[in-house]
């Protein structure tokens, strides 16, 4: 009877994954529990909602405590086979007639508590067997958690170099484009300079791409490495007692090697080369612009959505709790207009048209395709440039300075230029603008 119970009180701490002893263990919604290890590498590629290993059930939360109850239950059924291991003879001292309960670091064997205090093994380092194993396996697991931690962001940053590859070509084929149609516009002796900016972005768009190639290469190595560490560290922490002690050699020196030189995402940045005669054929329909200025820090959701799209998740909190709002005293709805705002060194800031319904709407989205922005934003350290209508990046060095906003009904397009620079930042194809908009100004600093 006793024997059944213990099989039966054994088998309900049994991962159903590993068929193991359930290690740091958690439980999903439907109430099943496994390894944390084990349930992670599961629905590492699942698609979302993931489902429950045991019964299919579809799980929406991911992010799982401890369930510490199954995890001293483990802890004792754990001390029970170790003590059963312990309780043979062949555990038992030929010497001293006592059991083996200490643990030598050197020899990496079991010692009866007479024999570690010895001569001959005074000098090595011994632990209670009981509490030792209990102890490193809590130092693995510690050690798994940061490995996880590391697998995640590295995949992030690897899908994130690919589509920034995929976007990185796109850009530079819409910017060639650009370039060639502007360049029409200006003088035919510009020809030969047209050439030559034409090569230099097609020569920087070859040594980019290929560090972004690299770079991807480097990271998926790294998960490579990273995944087989952790798999290593899981199959360590399943080993009874006794083996974990005896085998547990360097393993977590070797994880925290693994932790080093973690392949960082590139920031691909075309120069801002200049366009002879750009800034002067625009000045010639210079407008002098009013703006209305207003405090918001809820109705307009610009910069908490740029970001929650570019890193792919739900709304974030903004930085600032306040940012000004202009807009334009004056409807434009016909000719050429052209205007420049200054920016200075700042981020977070977005400038353009907008269609009057959009300012009016309350939580307007950056999505909306009643706008033309140009917007800055700070992401981690890094600097990025982005257009909506559609919502796209632009890898192209930051203005600094003034921005100048050229509106051109006649062709439905909206330009933005880096005035230092004397440069095309974006211009959008023609037929794009068919409304008329106000200018607008949003920036955390005024």
């Amino acid at each position: 009877m006793d024997s059944d119970f213990s099989h039966a009180f054994q088998k309900e701490l049994i991962c159903v994954i590993c068929l193991n002893y359930l290690v740091d263990p958690v439980t999903v919604c439907c109430g099943h529990s496994f390894c944390r290890p084990c349930l992670c590498l599961s629905w590492e590629e699942a698609q979302s909602p993931a489902n429950c290993p045991a019964c299919r059930e579809p799980s929406q939360k991911q992010d799982f405590k401890t369930n510490i109850l199954l995890k001293n239950l483990v802890t004792i059924a754990r001390k029970a086979s170790l003590w059963q291991f312990l309780s043979s003879e062949k555990q038992i001292c030929g010497t001293h007639r006592e059991t083996k309960k200490m643990f030598c670091d050197v020899e990496k064997s079991l010692l009866c508590l007479l024999c570690s205090n010895s001569q001959e093994h005074g000098t090595h380092k011994h632990y209670p067997i009981e509490g030792a194993a209990e102890e490193h396996r809590e130092k693995l697991l510690k050690q798994m958690r940061i490995l996880w931690k590391k697998i995640q962001e590295n995949q992030r940053n690897l899908n994130e170099e690919r589509r920034t590859a995929f976007l990185w070509r796109v850009d530079v084929v819409l910017r060639a484009q650009m370039i060639r149609n502007e360049y029409r516009k200006l003088h035919p002796v510009l020809h030969r300079e047209e050439k030559q900016h034409l090569e230099r972005l097609n020569k920087e768009y070859q040594e980019i791409f290929q560090q972004l190639q690299r770079s991807w290469v480097k990271m998926d190595q790294k998960s490579k490495h990273l995944k087989e560490m952790y798999q290593e560290l899981m199959k360590m922490c399943h080993k009874p007692d006794v083996e974990l002690l005896q085998d547990l050699g360097d393993i977590v020196a070797r994880s925290e090697s693994v932790l080093l030189y973690m392949p960082q995402p590139v920031n691909p940045e075309l120069t801002a080369r200049p366009i002879t005669g750009l800034v002067d054929r625009l000045n010639r329909f210079r407008v002098e612009i009013a703006l209305t200025w207003e405090v918001t820090s809820h109705n307009i959701r610009l910069f908490e959505d740029v970001r929650s799209l570019m890193l792919r998740r739900g709304s974030l909190n903004s930085d600032r709790s306040d940012y000004f709002a202009a807009w334009g005293t004056q409807v434009f709805f016909s000719g050429k207009h052209y205007w420049e705002l200054d920016v200075d060194n700042s981020w977070d800031w977005a400038l353009g048209v907008c269609k009057d319904s959009w300012i009016r709407k309350n939580g307007t989205m950056v999505t909306s395709k009643d706008i033309f922005l140009l917007l800055c934003v700070k992401l981690d350290n890094r600097f990025s440039l982005l257009t909506t209508s559609p919502m796209f990046p632009h890898y192209v060095e930051k203005p600094l300075g003034r921005v100048g906003v050229f509106l051109d009904f006649e062709s439905g397009s909206v330009s933005f230029l880096n005035v230092t620079r004397s440069s095309l930042i974006w211009s959008y194809p023609a037929g794009s603008l068919n409304f008329p908009v106000r200018p607008f100004f949003y920036t955390g600093h005024r």
